[in-house]
């Protein structure tokens, strides 16, 4: 059975392994990743799907045991042939990766261990625009100091760091070079984080709708499906491209800004400065412009936004009617922005999450009737519409799933623990 290739970084596409130890590493990492990808399985059953050697298997996942990055547990007893073998497992305690996700109202971090399960999350609410950079990346600096004495106290030290920021990231350097709705122009986000942080690990920016997409592929409920879009709705709209398994980036790495596409109100400006984008009409400042008067507690972006949204349900719940009306209006404008990327990349699944995912059941069913009347191909083109999971958390999970990859691209970067000496206590 092949491999998934690597999602992000390429590295299926490297030159064949140049030497014997470049060999072992990537056989390391192609035990790793099957392990991730296909669960826990005896050493011959991984012999057997990977097209390795048992010999060769056996020495590789002793290896990954003495790095503390699997286990032996039971036996395995599915598709033995002859006498089973015990199964091995991700361990990953001594690993982790760190995700941090940069909004208009709030900052998030969010640290996965090997497994993909969570050791620490946090969020707070902040007014990025008004704090501006600097002020905010002093706060980040901090989350992300608890994120990692929060793995350090069970034993798991960071394999990297990745921040998502709503805007257009240019992650060779990790500067933001546009993120209208916060304000920012040309910050250097991953300098000013390596000098608070003074990290011994990597750090990379990159654009959360795209974090969030791979988050999506990669621990969603449409996990593994090769064609998908993800739109994310927040006080910006942002959205990831997946065709065939990879990542869409673009010439410049910028592709995903499907809310400045022109299918908005001509008469609206938007937070980046034209007029006419689509999330003048599907944002969430769009939604509650429609909902609710200024002043209105749900508009104030100090109160945590899950809260907020919580109280425009509570009042579609009820009735309230312009409340109903407001959001049968972006559900409209939504489905008429996700006909144009089903005609042009014809997803098996189009993935809503931010406040979309939070208020899907009022937003489906105009957005579904928008898709019908506009969509070119029959039934909706094959295409499914399902509200995420993850909630707002895929882009954190975006971004410590990216920051972990190095990890099973080479298990040699996990050190070996030191023995302690005969007799020390």
């Amino acid at each position: 059975m092949g491999e998934v290739p690597s999602l992000y970084d390429g590295s299926s596409e490297r030159r064949a392994p140049a030497d014997q130890a470049t060999v072992r590493r990537t056989n390391l990492g192609l035990v790793l990743r099957h392990l991730r990808d296909h669960g826990p399985r005896s050493r011959a059953r991984i012999a057997q799907e990977t097209g390795l050697n048992k010999t060769t298997v056996s020495s590789l996942v002793a290896e990954l045991a003495d790095r503390r990055l699997v286990t032996t547990g039971e036996v395995d007893r599915a598709g033995s042939v002859g006498r089973p073998g015990l199964t091995v497992h991700l361990d990953g305690g001594c690993v982790c990766g760190i995700g941090v996700e940069l909004n208009v109202d709030y900052a998030a971090v969010l640290v996965l261990d090997l497994r993909g399960e969570v050791l620490f999350e946090q969020r707070l609410a902040l007014d990025l625009p008004t704090l501006g950079a600097e002020r905010t990346l002093d706060a980040v600096a901090g989350l992300v100091t608890d994120a990692v004495a929060a793995a350090a106290a069970t034993g798991a030290r960071p394999a990297g760091l990745t921040v998502a920021v709503a805007g257009l990231v240019r992650s060779v350097d990790g500067v933001v070079t546009l993120a209208p709705n916060i304000g920012w122009h040309d910050v250097a986000v991953l300098d000013g984080l390596r000098t608070r942080l003074g990290a011994d690990f990597p750090i990379r920016v990159e654009n959360d709708a795209n974090l969030s997409a791979i988050a999506e592929w990669a621990m969603g409920s449409e996990a593994r499906t090769p064609d998908l879009v993800y739109l994310t709705g927040e006080v910006g709209v942002g959205g990831g491209v997946i065709v065939a398994g990879r990542l869409l980036r673009g010439a410049g790495g910028l592709s995903g800004e499907v809310g400045h596409t022109s299918l908005g109100d001509p008469d609206l400006v938007c937070g980046c400065g034209r007029r006419g984008c689509w999330e003048t009409v599907v944002g969430m400042a769009a939604l509650l412009r429609a909902a609710a008067d200024p002043g209105d507690p749900v508009g104030d972006p100090a109160r945590d936004l899950e809260a907020r949204l919580s109280e425009v349900a509570a009042r579609a719940e009820a009735g309230d009617a312009r409340t109903l009306a407001a959001l049968r209006q972006v559900g409209t404008s939504l489905g008429t922005g996700a006909a144009v990327l089903i005609n042009l990349f014809n997803p098996r699944v189009v993935i809503l999450g931010g406040y979309f995912a939070v208020l899907g059941e009022y937003l489906m069913p105009p957005l579904v009737a928008e898709l019908e009347a506009r969509v070119l191909g029959p039934g909706v083109a094959g295409a499914r519409v399902v509200l995420s999971t993850l909630g707002f958390t895929a882009a954190v999970r975006g971004g410590a799933h990216v920051a972990l990859e190095s990890v099973f691209d080479d298990p040699t970067l996990v050190p070996v623990p030191e023995l302690s000496p005969a007799g020390a206590s």
